[in-house]
């Protein structure tokens, strides 16, 4: 390992750096995802470097004090297999100090998590394809007006491990290529979600709903924004029996699987209501 090599808080214009190895990775990331990742936790992405040269990653983005996520966890190919990426690796669970940590793996590497303290708690597989259809809904979803984002973070933070509102300011406003949407019955909140452009593509994500007749509703109002012809995704926990069969309605088909898996007490989600994961670098 290089002496000079040390792992810190990335600097501006890093983080986009790492997205960018992402997509090379194969994980299409958003096209404009660094803002809201940074509102998350502006304290949790790291980079490991050689002087100035940035060659790997991790982010480790906390959510007050019991819960942390992990991902981003990258090593530079040309730097591979001299130490650096478990150097990284340990810097990040540190900065989490005695959180539980979530992250979702990939097959290939759920022993190595498992050796680091993480345990599987479900699975989540990634639909994706051109939709055939708009699904049908009682209900019609509405747009996310920045003037009610307060109702919107309450809802949310019943189903995501704990509140994340600085992130959610900025995951829904409504910049090109993002869409969110909201389903309301008697004034209530019933659902809300969020489409966003990728570099391949289009993801759908959160899609958190009180039902499958809900669900509907934000897909109808999210699915026009991919413009017909671009494939969408979706991350969708395999015990969500009404979201599976939401998304094969739509015609989209399994094209990636994780493991979400956790070091610490598992968080109780209610999968029932998890139509679809946020993302799978920060939960």
């Amino acid at each position: 390992m290089n002496s000079e090599f040390a792992v810190r808080s990335m600097r501006p214009g890093e983080l986009e750096l790492v997205l960018e190895w992402a997509r090379q990775e194969g994980w299409n990331p958003g096209l404009d995802d660094s803002l809201a990742f940074l509102e998350a936790d502006p304290s949790g992405f790291f980079v490991g470097a050689i002087g100035e040269v940035p060659v790997g990653s991790i982010s480790v983005v906390k959510y007050g004090e019991s819960f942390a996520f992990l991902g981003l966890y990258i090593v530079h190919p040309d730097f591979r297999g001299k130490g650096y990426g478990k150097a990284i690796w340990q810097a990040g669970i540190a900065s989490a100090g005695d959180r539980t940590i979530g992250l979702d793996g990939v097959a290939a590497q759920q022993d190595n998590y498992r050796k680091a303290g993480f345990e599987p708690a479900y699975s989540t597989i990634r639909y994706g394809g051109v939709a055939n259809s708009l699904p049908v809904s009682t209900l019609v979803a509405q747009p996310v007006l920045d003037s009610r984002l307060e109702g919107l973070q309450r809802y949310d933070s019943v189903i995501f491990p704990q509140p994340r509102d600085a992130f959610l300011a900025a995951w829904c406003t409504g910049r090109k290529g993002r869409r969110s949407v909201v389903v309301r019955k008697s004034g209530k909140i019933r659902g809300y979600g969020t489409i966003r452009r990728c570099y391949e593509g289009y993801k759908i994500g959160p899609l958190f709903a009180n039902d499958a007749d809900s669900a509907a509703a934000l897909l109808a109002g999210l699915i026009p924004e991919a413009k017909g012809a671009a494939t969408v995704f979706i991350d969708i926990p395999t015990a969500n029996h009404e979201a599976v069969a939401l998304a094969e309605g739509l015609g989209l088909k399994p094209v990636f699987e994780t493991t979400r898996m956790y070091r610490g007490p598992a968080p109780a989600i209610p999968l029932k209501h998890v139509f679809g994961v946020t993302t799978l670098e920060l939960g």
